[in-house]
Order: structure tokens, then sequence, then C-alpha cells
């Protein structure tokens, strides 16, 4: 893989307008990543999983290079229909479109990034391979006081183009103060075999409100790694949904430092998984300052083969106080075979706080099947309602109520 690592970036480094500093970062980033590798279950992130195992077995060797051409024709046929909203239309990691059209103009700034940079995340092998191989980045930047009258909704769109390719992609998002953004991550493949390694950065300045749905609903075989990093100050909110459920592999991984008093963070999730597919969410929320608050709610229904794992974890420092955090995680196993892993942490260094964590799994009540088909359902209907009670309470956590229903519609559930 060494030799297939620096050819492929030779290639990338020679179609890329770089100066010979960010060279040498990206040539930093790449010699920490072959000295790395990909994470596997020595690293304790990464325990319930090996992602080089998972690569080789589902992918075999892949090419990390991708050729920046604009080729790719926008399928109008993805876009969701019922919700009036802004486009970013991504195909195989590469913005195809634009489209900003509801919003006022100079209020929605794009800026494009040739240069290298990205963060490093604790030594996060992933980062550095980000690194190395994006080609471009972008920052959207949301003027103070604006908030956009529609979501915006990113396309996240491969093709038969591409097969066993290594697409890195990452995405910048400044917030000004007393702004607000609505953003839906929709993923949809018509490609197999690859792997996407994204990475988000969101800056929430004063009295922001960020909402985050990432959806990846639609059947394929493409591994992916989610990695959303965000920074918030005084009195900012952020809200992140993560519908889990189609790729064959996915990691959600969300880092949230809490830097400013009254700011709050919340994450609910879902994973629906089936066959032997296999999904992660991590998430650390760093309680910095005093009078911060985080609340995390993920449920699990798993079938056949299928895997879930939760890592949460809640960290506070002695500067914190008065924090309040909550995480909880649930699942149903609807078959012997399939495995739910959960792994609660808390790292508290102040005195005055509230935080707490559970975790439960189980498999449908067998008594309530039987009361639903004493008032006259079927078995599958009684066990559908029982999901759909189930899953509710994540899809209410959800403020928007345009995009609430959108996911109730995606998964399913009727009231």
């Amino acid at each position: 893989m060494k030799e297939q690592l620096q050819k492929d970036f030779e290639n990338t480094i020679k179609n890329l307008s770089l100066s010979q500093k960010d060279i040498e970062i990206k040539k930093f980033s790449l010699d920490n990543f072959i000295n790395k590798g990909f994470p596997n279950r020595k690293e304790e992130d990464w325990k319930f999983s090996d992602l080089n195992k998972i690569i080789n077995k589902n992918i075999g060797e892949l090419s990390f290079y991708c050729e920046d051409k604009p080729t790719n024709k926008v399928d109008t046929s993805v876009f969701l229909d019922g919700l009036e909203h802004n486009k970013i239309v991504l195909i195989n990691g590469r913005i195809e479109k634009i489209d900003f059209d509801y919003e006022k103009k100079g209020q929605i700034e794009i800026i494009e990034h040739s240069e290298t940079v990205n963060k490093f995340y604790n030594n996060n092998s992933l980062s550095d391979l980000n690194n190395a191989f994006t080609n471009k980045s972008f920052k959207i930047a949301v003027k103070e006081g604006y908030q956009l009258s529609k979501p915006l909704i990113i396309y996240h769109t491969t093709n038969t183009k591409i097969n066993s390719c290594n697409i890195n992609l990452r995405l910048d998002f400044e917030l000004h103060e007393n702004s607000c953004l609505r953003l839906i991550d929709l993923f949809n493949d018509k490609s197999e075999k690859n792997f996407l390694n994204i990475f988000y950065n969101f800056d929430l300045k004063e009295n922001s409100i960020l909402k985050n749905y990432k959806v990846d609903k639609f059947e394929n075989k493409n591994i992916k790694y989610l990695f959303n990093n965000i920074d918030q100050n005084k009195n900012s909110i952020s809200e992140t949904f993560i519908l889990s459920s189609g790729s064959n592999f996915l990691k959600s991984e969300i880092n949230c430092d809490l830097n400013g008093e009254h700011s709050s963070a919340f994450v609910n999730g879902i994973f629906s998984l089936d066959k032997n597919k296999h999904h992660e969410i991590r998430t650390i929320i760093n309680h910095l300052t005093e009078n911060t608050k985080s609340y995390q709610l993920i449920k699990s229904v798993l079938e056949d083969s299928s895997k879930a794992v939760y890592q949460g974890k809640i960290f506070v420092n002695s500067e914190a106080q008065k924090t309040d955090g909550y995480q909880l995680s649930k699942a149903i196993l609807l078959n012997k075979e399939s495995e739910f892993n959960a792994k609660p942490e808390l790292e508290i260094y102040a005195d005055d706080v509230k935080c707490s964590h559970g975790s439960a799994s189980g498999s449908l009540n067998e008594d309530s099947i039987f009361y639903l088909m004493s008032r006259g359902l079927n078995y599958n209907q009684a066990r559908e309602l029982l999901i759909n009670g189930f899953l509710l309470d994540v899809v209410e956590k959800i403020t928007d109520s345009e995009i609430k229903n959108l996911i109730k519609n995606m998964i399913g559930i009727k009231e």
C-alpha cells in the first residue's frame, strides 16, 4: 500500500496549484498516515472494529488518486421533492453545483481553499489521509444576524465512474453572531466498494444555531467515515441528528467543544440495520466552561447479523461548574445474531455538575405483541408499531418541524 499511496500522492500534487509550504504539510500528513495506517482494534476508539480489515474484505486495494475533471452531470432525480431548499451537489467528492437562490445575496459567502488548513485530530490517521489527498476545500460562512430562509441540503452522490477508490472531502462552516444554519447531509450512492472520508469543521459564534441532519438511508456497499468538529461560543446551540442505515459500514464521529457559557450541544441518532451492516457513532462532548449543557440519545433496531456501536464521552474540566450532561443508548435486537455495543464514559473534574449516562438492550416485548394482535393487528403490523414507537422518541427531538416530518416519512413512522 505504501507504494500505491506515494504514487497517487505524486499524481495529486501535480494537479494542484500549491505553495511549497502546503506541499510540505501534505507530505507530512502522508508520512503520518503511512506510519499509522488505517485504524484497527488496538486503538481504543476503534476497539469494536478494524477498518483496515473491513476495507481489505469489502474493497481490496484502494486507489487514492481521484482525477479532478468536470465530467459529472448532475442527476436532478436525486433532489428531494416537497421541501424547498438550497443545494450543494457533490459527485464523487467533487462539488458540481451550488445553489443558494432562496437566500439574500451577500449573506452567504463561499470561499474556495486550495491550501491545506485542516486541523489534526488527536493522532487520527484518517485526518492525516484527508489532509494529504483533499484536492480542494470550501468554507461556507453565514453572515452576522442572518438565518437561512430554507434548509441547505448537501447531496453526497457517487456514480459508477469510481470503483475501489478513496474519496476525501473537507468542508468548513462559520456561523457568525446571531446566525442560523439548517443543514441536511443526504447520501445517495450509485457506486460500490469505495471508501469516503469526510471531515466537517463548524465554528459557531455567539448566539448562533446549527442544525445538522445526516441521512444515510439508501442501500449501498460503500464504506464511510464522517467526522464533525464543532467549536461553540457563548449561547450557541448545535443540534446533530444521525440516521444510520444504508451503507455497508459507517462510522460517525462528533467532537464538540463547548467553549462559551450557556452553550448547548444535542446529539440524537438512529441505527436501523439489517444483513451484515456495521455502523458506529462516537461522540466526545467537552464541557470547557461553566453553565453548559449536552444531551445525547441513541436508539438502535438491529436485524440479521448487523452490528451497531455507540461510544459516548462527556468530559467536564475543572472550570466547567454547573455542567448538565446526559447520554442514553437503547437497542432492540430482532435476531440472535445481531449485536449492540455501548461504551458510555464520564470524565469529570468539577464538583458542581449534573451528569448521567445509561444503556440498555433487549428484544421486542412478546406480551406487547400479543396484546396488539388481540386488538386486530397481525404479527408484522404489531412489530412495526412497536418499533415505530421506540424510534419516535428520537425523531421527536428534532426541533425543525419540516425536517422532522421528512425524517418520519423516510423511516416510515406513522402517527
